[in-house]
């Protein structure tokens, strides 16, 4: 089809061009998408699901290194996301060492 065509269709037409390029891509698409999860499947089942037999290494058991002085039961690591209670202690002028476990602070 060349461009002239589509300059010369009204807008019904172009419409009903458009509905049936949609319809098309959609069983297109469809179709596509069934074969490459065929293809999926067999390499799974090839490789074994992608699972492993092998136990996950273990991870050490992190002791917090910092509590909160307003509520004794939250505590923090010093790993990931700083927590929100210490965000805020820290935006009010309070220093890290401040809510250290179990050291003198200094």
């Amino acid at each position: 089809m060349k461009n002239d065509d589509l300059k010369s269709m009204s807008v019904d037409e172009l419409w009903n061009l458009h509905e049936r390029v949609v319809a098309e891509l959609s069983l297109k698409i469809a179709a596509e998408r069934s074969t490459l999860d065929q293809l999926l499947r067999e390499l799974g089942s090839a490789v074994g699901n992608g699972t492993s037999n092998r136990a996950r290494r273990p991870y050490p058991k992190v002791m917090p290194k910092y509590r909160n002085p307003r509520n004794q039961s939250e505590t923090w690591a010093g790993r990931g996301k700083t927590p929100r209670w210490l965000r805020a202690q820290l935006r009010h002028g309070k220093k890290l060492n401040d809510f250290l476990i179990g050291k003198k602070r200094a």
